[in-house]
């Protein structure tokens, strides 16, 4: 149990069955009446955000949300199968849990995956990704100066927008976060 004063940003707290982070929070003493604890949650399964007012010193379960680093090892019909790196078990993961993460995840991958209470809530990718362009339109040297962009299928699956310069059989960073280009990948 944690107490509505001890409420900090990032803080997780279990309400009506679900896991809630803890936003925004601001203790709010009035000249009149007693304390209160305003605070934006939102909700790691889901995504949703509401506002929600706690008497001071209220008590709510904390929420134990463990992460454990895993590497993706296979996938087996639609099934993701990731592998933990310290005791090898492996855990199977439905795409509608990935999400729109899934077209950035290839073979032997390393991403954080958070658990609460034995349940899959969220898997937390690396911020950029290395991956190879499959498909796209001819590279034209030079091309530089317009800024423009064309299309490109990588390794994965997922079409990102590059510049005209990129060919295909290149490497490229891409931002996991909003699907973005980030460069050449110098490695």
């Amino acid at each position: 149990m944690i107490s509505s004063n001890d409420f900090r940003t990032g803080t997780s707290i279990v309400m009506d069955g679900a896991v809630w982070k803890v936003v925004e929070f601001l203790h709010v003493k009035p000249g009149k009446g007693s304390a209160f604890v305003r605070t934006k949650l939102k909700s790691v399964q889901t995504g949703n955000v509401v506002e929600k007012t706690f008497r001071a010193g209220e008590t709510v379960p904390q929420a134990n949300i463990e992460k454990s680093v895993m590497q993706h090892t296979y996938k087996d019909g639609e099934q993701y199968v990731f592998m933990d790196m310290e005791t090898f078990e492996e855990v199977s993961i439905a795409p509608d849990t990935l999400g729109d993460k899934a077209k950035f995840i290839k073979e032997e991958m390393e991403v954080s995956v958070v658990t609460w209470d034995g349940t899959i809530l969220d898997v937390e990718l690396p911020t950029s990704v290395v991956l190879e362009i499959v498909e796209t339109d001819p590279g034209v040297k030079g091309d530089t100066a317009t800024g423009g962009t064309k299309p490109a299928i990588l390794e994965t699956g997922a079409q990102v927008m590059v510049p005209l310069f990129i060919a295909q059989g290149e490497k490229i960073k891409v931002d996991t976060r909003d699907g973005s280009y980030l460069g050449r990948d110098n490695a």
